[in-house]
């Protein structure tokens, strides 16, 4: 059976022969769809989220595998997440089917590959979630790496834009975005892409929520890597604690750049090292930490 991201769609049949404007309204009106698809398979993206939370706890990491648009969106995904929320390193790893040529020109064969898929899972445990992309739900290269995660033991994820994926056996949970046939038949770096791209969003950031790496919606692990970023971090100290500026600088100066402990001295009163120890007992919460300094001794 065809994948509906192959299928050629009726309401863009005339894309060729409209003026710019309608194409892009054309475009916009796919657009629009995506997110209704998404909201369709939360239910879904919540036993996800939680069995990533579970692994992680457990000691196990989050591995992505895809190819073409899929992988390069989850690398992306990955390697926004260390400035963000200060990820460990390797507790987040995308593979890509090609490797890192692939990301900037297509490399021919690799995503029919079910050996390479299976390769690059080598080193997965049964500590682990593997999560595979493929908007048309039969990548080889995803099958030979769910394949594998499933031999080791890990805990399988598909995320695919067809409801009757062909790897879905292969998956302990299937998120299944109907997007439907694309503006351009095939072309599933438009509506299957930006399903993609959404759903990813909403996992790592629901995990980093659920790990502990935001107060409120505040990103209270980011790691400041340039001059905007510094600056946020400062609006952040100041946002949460009502502290001046001059205050914010030196509780992170004393916290050595760290905003966490700087945070949690701010709101607490409490020295900075106090704040780190509490931090660390309570694994990086922000809101455990502070409910332990402020309760009665």
């Amino acid at each position: 059976m065809t994948s509906p991201t192959e299928q050629r769609n009726p309401r863009t049949l005339a894309i060729d022969a409209v003026g710019t404007s309608e194409i892009l309204q054309m475009l916009n009106n796919e657009d629009a769809r995506v997110a209704g698809a998404v909201s369709a398979v939360i239910p879904e993206l919540t036993k996800a989220v939680d069995a990533a939370v579970e692994a992680v706890h457990g000691g196990g990491r989050v591995h992505y595998f895809g190819a073409g648009t899929s992988g390069r969106l989850a690398v992306l995904d990955a390697a926004e997440l260390l400035p963000t929320f200060h990820v460990p390193d390797g507790l987040v790893v995308a593979h890509h089917a090609g490797g890192m040529e692939a990301l900037l020109r297509a490399v021919e064969n690799v995503e029919d590959s079910e050996d390479g898929g299976a390769a690059d899972a080598a080193a997965v445990t049964g500590q682990d979630i593997v999560v595979g992309l493929a908007a048309s739900g039969s990548t080889p290269y995803v099958a030979g790496a769910l394949k594998a995660a499933r031999a080791a033991g890990a805990t399988t994820v598909l995320v695919t834009s067809n409801p009757d994926a062909p790897l879905a056996p292969l998956a302990d949970v299937v998120i299944a975005a109907d997007t439907g046939p694309e503006v351009i038949a095939g072309s599933t770096r438009l509506k299957a892409g930006t399903a993609q791209k959404m759903i990813l969003n909403a996992f790592s950031t629901t995990l980093m929520i659920k790990l502990g790496r935001t107060w409120s919606n505040l990103m209270v692990d980011l790691v400041a890597t340039n001059a905007k970023l510094r600056g946020r971090m400062l609006r952040i100290l100041a946002e949460a604690t009502g502290a001046d500026e001059a205050a914010c600088e030196a509780a992170l100066a004393e916290a050595d750049g760290e905003l966490k402990p700087a945070l949690v001295h701010l709101l607490t009163g409490s020295p900075v090292a106090e704040a780190r120890a509490a931090l660390d007992a309570a694994h990086g919460r922000v809101a455990t930490a502070l409910a332990e300094l402020r309760s009665p001794a």
